[in-house]
């Protein structure tokens, strides 16, 4: 599912910071690095990806990143200002985020520690993975089956798409309300359940507790259910 909040990364990068002081520092190592420019972004707006810091990197693949965090939010660190399919998603927080990858898989599997939101966002990304796996598997049998035309078949993998999608839903949400006091449990809800039974997203919603509830995805998440159930009552 497409993260709600990224809106598909084609989006503008601004200015570039200079600044090396804040309370979030990010420490990092991208092995195999040899030239280039890191990124500290995050999206403003809902729309706009604003560089926060950067640093170039030439001869050594490790790097720091720093900047003033309010709050726990979701920070991209990007490569060569290459949004499209080199970036790197972690939970900010305040304190020292350490983040090691490797320059070939650039995103794909980095190590990210140092934030209690990414350490649960890890512990959900585990989970995730199991149904990503047993959906390409749906896939591939889908793209046999077409091809055989074998409609008997495709009807089968139909309904265990609808069920696989019905038990990732069910395992979000739970994983959500586990964590309502903390912001990865709203953030889960609008990234991964948006397009989910609106009576699920207004239980997560319900079941925040204050300060989460008042949080950057807290808010959201409250906005996004009020629009979905004004938009119910006029239909």
């Amino acid at each position: 599912m497409k993260n709600l909040l990224v809106l598909g990364f084609a989006l503008l990068i601004v200015s570039c910071s200079s600044k090396k002081e804040g309370n979030m520092i990010v420490n990092g190592q991208i092995k195999g690095l040899k030239k280039g420019t890191l990124y500290l972004q995050k999206i403003v707006n809902d729309t706009l990806l604003k560089t926060i810091d950067s640093v170039a990197v030439l001869g050594s693949d490790q790097f720091t990143l720093t900047a003033n965090v309010d709050e726990p939010e979701m920070y991209y660190v990007t490569f060569d200002g290459n949004t499209t399919n080199k970036y790197i998603t972690f939970f900010a927080d305040k304190g020292i985020i350490n983040i090691t990858d490797d320059v070939a898989k650039f995103g794909i599997n980095p190590v990210i520690t140092g934030s209690k939101n990414q350490d649960i966002l890890n512990n959900y990304t585990k989970i995730a993975r199991r149904f990503n796996d047993q959906n390409l598997d749906l896939i591939q049998r889908k793209f046999y089956a077409q091809k055989s035309k074998n409609k008997d078949s495709l009807a089968i993998i139909q309904k265990e798409y609808e069920n696989l999608l019905r038990r990732r839903y069910m395992v979000t949400v739970n994983f959500a309300l586990n964590n309502k006091d903390n912001t990865v449990g709203p953030y889960l809800a609008l990234t991964e359940l948006a397009n989910a039974n609106i009576k699920w997203l207004d239980t997560i919603n319900k079941s925040l507790s204050p300060e989460v509830k008042n949080s950057l995805y807290g808010r959201k998440l409250d906005k996004f259910v009020t629009d979905i159930k004004k938009s119910e009552v006029k239909k």
